[in-house]
């Protein structure tokens, strides 16, 4: 898995930012549930809420491997940063640089790619449309020269710290996914409702929240991309979202083996090093096979987005498996750790609850092999 040079040194470069500003301030951030302002501007800075977005946007112009690579670097010391980061660049910006026009790509991406006045969100989910996000029952109506907007989205990330977001509502009364379209909705529109900060069990740094849309009015030049290319548009989104919640899991799986393999490494039973014990040594093995084989995974994924090819099945195959040995990896890196591995003192009992999301967000598991094996009965 070989990376090029400046792939490396970027890898290098926000793993050093991880370890000395993020990880100081993990457990504060799971604790309060709010995400530090100063730690957020030093984010902005270095360059994470703009990876992929185009230099002449204000962004940092990087492929899919560096940016999987800054969201694994990220969680492997705090889930509820590596979620912030994956939603906001994948979720929040690329709408814009893969659909937007030139006057909505000139006026939205480069506050995004800062990040200095909020962030970008992707209102998709809904209470009745979930997996199957074909469902979407918010509707935009036409009137005159604007759309009427009416409906609730939930379970939306960076809700509540967004400047803008794009939201998908039904255009036509079709059944199933067709006349689906996606609209821009700044923060402060007229009837656009942000509702309270959902309580989670984990990565609960990471604000998410319902949305509600009462009577919203949007003039047309707010549609993104065409009328009834909704679906298609957050289709490819998500497929590349995928690559991120892998990137995600793997972070949080490479901390938990990181503290796990420390521990071994330095910790005796009865009288003997840990290292001298089949039980331990199988352990560390598994978890470190299943580790570089999710990141082949990923990485694979990323540079077929990176060469412009088609990364459905890739991309979910990628995302199964990152998340389901994530989950794995934390908890056997806590059943090396023992007692203490249950205590808020170690990160992993924060690891335990956030790495839940990997199988359920972006599309849960089931879904994702749904998307595996329909592409390979087509395939045949």
């Amino acid at each position: 898995m070989e990376l090029r040079d400046k792939q490396q040194h970027y890898r290098d470069q926000v793993r050093e930012f991880a370890v000395q500003e993020i990880e100081p301030l993990a457990r504060q951030i799971d604790d309060t549930g709010e995400y530090p302002r100063e730690l957020f501007d030093k984010l902005s800075d270095f360059g994470l809420f703009g990876i992929q977005a185009p230099v002449e946007y204000g962004g940092q112009g990087l492929d899919t491997v560096s940016y999987a690579i800054a969201v694994e670097e990220a969680s492997r010391v705090c889930g509820s940063t590596g979620i912030m980061v994956a939603a906001h660049n994948s979720l929040g910006i690329m709408p814009f640089i893969l659909f937007g026009n030139s006057q909505q790509k000139e006026q939205y991406i480069p506050p995004l790619a800062s990040g200095k006045n909020g962030l970008g969100s992707f209102g998709l989910t809904e209470p009745g449309a979930g997996s199957d996000a074909g469902a979407t029952k918010t509707v935009a109506v036409r009137e005159d020269s604007e759309w009427v907007i009416n409906g609730n989205k939930c379970f939306i990330t960076n809700a509540g710290m967004c400047q803008v977001l794009v939201i998908t509502a039904k255009t036509e009364k079709i059944p199933g996914s067709r006349g689906i379209s996606s609209f821009i909705v700044d923060r402060g529109t007229p009837g656009f409702v942000v509702g309270k900060k959902e309580d989670k069990m984990g990565l609960r740094g990471s604000d998410t929240r319902e949305l509600a849309f009462e009577n919203m009015r949007l003039p047309q030049e707010k549609m993104l991309g065409n009328e009834g290319e909704g679906f298609k548009q957050f289709m490819i989104i998500l497929d590349g979202g995928r690559i991120s919640i892998g990137a995600m899991a793997l972070g949080l799986a490479q901390g938990a083996f990181d503290y796990a393999l420390e521990h071994v490494k330095t910790s005796s039973f009865l009288g003997k090093p840990k290292t001298n014990y089949q039980s331990y040594q199988w352990k560390i093995a598994d978890m470190y096979t299943k580790i570089q084989a999710a990141r082949h995974l990923i990485w694979h994924s990323a540079r077929l987005e990176d060469a412009h090819q088609k990364i459905v099945l890739e991309s979910a195959m990628a995302k199964l498996y990152a998340s389901e040995i994530a989950t794995e990896c934390v908890r056997m890196a806590m059943q090396i750790v023992g007692q203490r591995g249950y205590l808020e003192e170690t990160p992993l009992e924060r690891m335990y609850r956030d790495v839940r999301l990997c199988e359920v967000g972006e599309g849960t598991s089931e879904i994702q092999r749904i998307v595996i094996s329909r592409n390979l009965f087509k395939s045949k």
